[in-house]
């Protein structure tokens, strides 16, 4: 059983992409599957896929490379909300990612978003991760 299972979803991607791998397969959630959507709209990975089995489904996501370098298109993940220690933000107070080149996901009362998204509609939340 995992305690934190979007620290197990962050780490299951970091791993993948450490030992070059095109796909990886996580356990599915409601905010897994949002969280994959917004990787994938904002181009961090190639494409992913939704199934369903008996248990609770499934996401295969295929991961990004550069072509001629081989770096994987996410640099790093990091989890900063965690079971712990809860860490909420205001619209104003959201710090750039990567002088603006990352994001910030945020899980907020209007759903998960991007920090972008939460500070034009002018909502705060928990700070589940930054990605760049």
């Amino acid at each position: 059983m995992v305690t934190d299972p979007i620290a197990d979803f962050l780490t299951r991607i970091r791993n993948a992409q450490m030992a070059n791998h095109r796909i990886v397969e996580i356990p599915a959630s409601k905010l897994k599957k949002r969280i994959t959507e917004i990787l994938y709209d904002k181009g961090y990975i190639l494409k992913y896929k939704f199934e369903e089995d008996s248990k609770q489904g499934l996401i295969k996501i295929a991961l990004k490379y550069d072509p001629q370098t081989k770096v994987p298109a996410i640099q790093d993940l990091q989890r900063i909300s965690r079971p712990g220690l809860r860490q909420y933000s205001k619209p104003g107070d959201f710090t750039r990612i990567k002088n603006g080149l990352g994001i910030a996901i945020i899980s907020t009362s209007k759903g998960v978003m991007t920090d972008k998204e939460a500070k034009a509609q002018n909502v705060g939340g928990e700070v589940v991760c930054f990605v760049y």
